[in-house]
């Protein structure tokens, strides 16, 4: 029985750009949710088409693709979910402050505060930069979760910011981030959307491993922003630079990250474990894994949970080497699945409603 018919939905959802991988992610947890129904999806694509003929994993939705103005898709929702490419909310911005209703944006157009790194980093001025004013609260539930529940509008982290900033995290609330960090992340293909580019092509894709955008991805600032505010409301001191070196890997889903870190010779290793676990104490979805297994991406694929693990070096002199692991999937705590956390909290859920499914194996 459907959802609908059934009469079990508290809320009701809509989506705008519905049709690449991230919106396909977004589409199908909306739909198993216990506590919300999907009403409506717009797109200027695939429209009058049936969900389940451009994503083939659905089924019997009876939702079309529909060219509708934005006025109309948030009429009689409670969360409106943005999933357009980067710079196209930014132009929508004076239309999303006047919808009624609760948003949640999956790009990187309010993730900033800093008019000059938008513009660096996404290649032009924002159009409505009063919008990085701090209304648009970011969507980390596990930095900000108290902040979420009270929001209109969210801001939803990217995945690659996403799972470098939960293995960084505890260090910089400890005021451990001095001097270089660097971190190395290889992501799934999905990540680059759904519609083929040259270095996403299948026959390079599968047989290759490469770098890109090094030293220069729009996910750096949004990292380096968050650690430190977590450094500042820990009353820490801190100056850090990101070095963050991004890469393609040949699979579909899926992001690594490993992160180095130098900690001070005296700091012990009973010490960097109390660091993460009490930080993640009351963590929906994060797994600290320390020492004892190695975070690995066929672990959490297709899941919410994010894997943590490390390895320490032994004093050399000048402290020692923390080099910190996190695995998650790109598509669902990377993306859609934790812009779906943002919306339980918003709507007074239980934070881990429709989204708590374990990961697949193998």
């Amino acid at each position: 029985m459907r959802k609908s018919e059934a009469g079990a939905a508290q809320f009701k959802a809509a989506v705008v750009g519905g049709t690449g991988y991230g919106g396909a992610e977004l589409i199908r947890l909306l739909l198993a949710h216990p506590s919300v129904a999907l009403t409506r999806v717009s797109s200027i694509d695939q429209v009058g088409k049936r969900l389940e003929d451009v994503h083939l994993s659905l089924h019997d939705t009876e939702l079309t693709f529909e060219e509708i103005p934005l006025e109309e898709v948030a009429r009689g929702v409670d969360v409106v979910f943005l999933g357009l490419p980067h710079k196209v909310p930014a132009k929508m911005a004076p239309q999303l402050d006047a919808l009624a209703c609760r948003v949640i944006d999956l790009s990187g157009d309010f993730r900033l505060r800093d008019r000059a790194a938008y513009a660096t980093y996404y290649g032009g001025e924002h159009p409505h930069p009063e919008h990085l004013d701090g209304r648009w609260v970011f969507g980390l539930p596990e930095f900000n979760r108290e902040q979420i529940r009270t929001a209109r509008r969210v801001a939803s982290p990217g995945c690659f910011a996403t799972t470098i900033m939960l293995g960084l995290l505890p260090l910089a609330r400890a005021g451990l981030l001095q001097g270089p960090v660097q971190t190395v992340a290889s992501t799934g293909s999905s990540g680059s959307g759904a519609y083929p580019k040259d270095g996403t092509h299948h026959p390079i894709r599968a047989n290759n491993l490469k770098s890109y955008k090094q030293l220069t991805h729009q996910h750096t600032p949004e990292i380096s922003r968050i650690l430190n505010e977590a450094a500042e409301r820990a009353g820490k001191a801190q100056e850090f630079t990101l070095h963050f070196m991004p890469r393609s890997a040949p699979l579909a889903r899926g992001i690594l990250a490993t992160s180095f870190v130098r900690l001070p010779e005296s700091m012990s290793d009973a010490e960097v474990e109390a660091l993460y676990r009490d930080f993640y104490e009351d963590a929906a979805f994060v797994r600290v894994l320390g020492t004892k297994r190695t975070a690995e991406v066929v672990a959490i694929k297709g899941s919410m949970w994010v894997d943590l693990s490390w390895a320490i070096s032994e004093p050399d002199g000048m402290g020692r080497q923390l080099a910190v692991d996190t695995a998650l999937d790109n598509l669902v705590k990377g993306g859609a699945g934790q812009a779906v956390q943002s919306m339980n909290l918003m709507l007074g859920l239980p934070e881990r409603a429709g989204i708590d499914a374990p990961a697949l194996w193998p």
